[in-house]
């Protein structure tokens, strides 16, 4: 399961910043999540919980904000957005002269600290 080593990582970024900066604790983590970037929400919930205790984030909740994929289709020329984890064609006309936009991120938005 690498969303283990992913919580792990995230904590530790979250948890640098924040003494750098001089705060004792992180109530919240926000996360932006793409559908394809091959990772399990719930596992990486699950990861986080553990892997937070005996930190400053012990108390933290982590915040997932789903993306969707997003593409353009060369062929028709449209713009669109799926809910599946992968996409192979355009949803629109079926041609595979697709390029995916987004939906592949693993970002920090914010967090909150005290």
């Amino acid at each position: 399961m690498h969303e283990a080593s992913i919580a792990i990582s995230l904590l530790e970024t979250v948890t640098d910043i924040c003494q750098k900066d001089g705060y004792g604790s992180i109530e919240t983590v926000r996360l932006k999540v793409g559908r394809a970037a091959g990772i399990l929400p719930d596992a990486l919930l699950f990861a986080f919980d553990i892997a937070k205790a005996s930190t400053i984030a012990s108390q933290a909740e982590l915040i997932i904000e789903h993306i969707p994929i997003g593409g353009f289709c060369s062929d028709c020329g449209s713009e669109f957005n799926s809910e599946e984890r992968y996409t192979y064609s355009c949803p629109i006309c079926s041609s595979t002269a697709i390029k995916i936009t987004r939906g592949d991120e693993l970002q920090i938005i914010d967090m909150e600290v005290n």
